[in-house]
C-alpha cells in the first residue's frame, strides 16, 4: 500500500516518533543523548521548528513540535537523522541503518490535546518502568515544564504559558496535572493516532484539515462500501 503524503500545515503542532530499526539501541551513553539534543536544537533553529516537548529513550524519541516553514519537520528530522547515524556508526564501529524507516507523525489540535499529548510524551519513562516520577528522567522536557530548567532546545507552547502569569505558577500548575493518570483509553487513542498518522482533535478540526489539504486525517470506516442498486 502506498504511503499517504504527510500533511504539514504551518503553525499546527505535530507529535513525532522516531524508532531504532528493530527497536535496537540508538543511545548507548550520555554523550550520545547530549549530542543528539544539541543537534536537534541546532536544526530546529535552522529549519524554523519550535520544539515544545520531548523524551529520549534508549531506542526511540518522541517530539512535540510546530513547523513554521514548508517542509520544515521533514528537513529537520532528515538532517538530524543522517548526521546522528554517521556519528553513531563511527563511534561504535558499525555500519548500516539505525532508524526504522521514516519517522511517524500526526497533527495535534492545540486547545484540546496539546497538554495531554505533552504529558503522554513526558510519562513515557514511567510507562516503560524506568522511573516512578517524570522528574527523575533527565532527557525529557518535564525538566523545563515542571522544574523550570532553562534548556536551549525548549520553546514553550502557548497552551503551557496559559497555565499561569509567572514561571513559578506555571510550573506548579503543570506538576499538578501529573497527580492524575491519563486515562488508558486516551493513551491508546494518542498512540493509535500517531502510529496511523491520523489527526488528534475534534471533528471540526479534522474537517478543516481535510478541506484545506485534500487528504484524509481520520481512519476509514470499516466494512465494504454500500453499492446502491438502480
Amino acid at each position: 500500500m502506498a504511503r499517504l503524503p504527510r500533511v504539514n500545515p504551518l503553525g499546527v503542532p505535530q507529535h513525532i516518533i522516531q524508532r531504532g530499526n528493530n527497536r535496537q539501541i540508538c543511545f548507548a551513553s550520555e554523550q550520545d543523548l547530549a549530542i543528539y539534543a544539541s543537534w536537534l536544537a541546532e536544526y530546529a533553529i535552522q529549519f524554523d521548528v519550535a520544539v515544545h516537548a520531548w523524551v529520549f529513550m534508549s531506542n526511540h524519541v518522541h517530539l512535540l513540535a510546530t513547523p513554521y516553514a514548508s517542509g520544515a519537520l521533514s528537513s529537520m528530522m532528515q538532517a538530524l537523522g543522517r548526521r546522528y547515524v554517521r556519528y553513531f556508526n563511527r563511534e561504535y564501529h558499525r555500519s548500516g541503518t539505525l532508524w526504522e524507516g521514516r519517522f511517524k507523525s500526526n497533527l495535534i489540535q492545540s486547545e484540546t490535546y496539546l497538554l495531554v499529548c505533552q504529558r503522554y510524551i513526558e510519562l513515557n519513562p514511567i510507562r516503560a518502568g524506568m522511573v516512578e516520577d517524570p522528574a527523575d528522567h533527565y532527557w525529557s522536557s518535564y525538566q523545563a515544564h515542571g522544574l523550570g530548567k532553562c534548556i536551549k532546545l525548549h520553546t514553550p507552547h502557548e497552551e503551557y504559558t496559559k497555565l499561569g502569569r509567572t514561571a513559578a505558577v506555571r510550573e506548579e500548575s503543570y506538576r499538578a496535572l501529573f497527580d492524575a493518570h491519563i486515562d488508558g483509553q486516551l493513551v491508546a487513542k494518542i498512540s493509535s493516532a500517531l502510529n496511523k498518522g491520523m489527526a488528534l482533535g475534534n471533528e471540526r478540526f479534522k474537517d478543516e484539515i481535510e478541506r484545506l489539504h485534500g487528504r484524509r486525517v481520520r481512519p476509514c470506516k470499516m466494512g465494504r462500501p454500500v453499492i446502491e442498486t438502480p
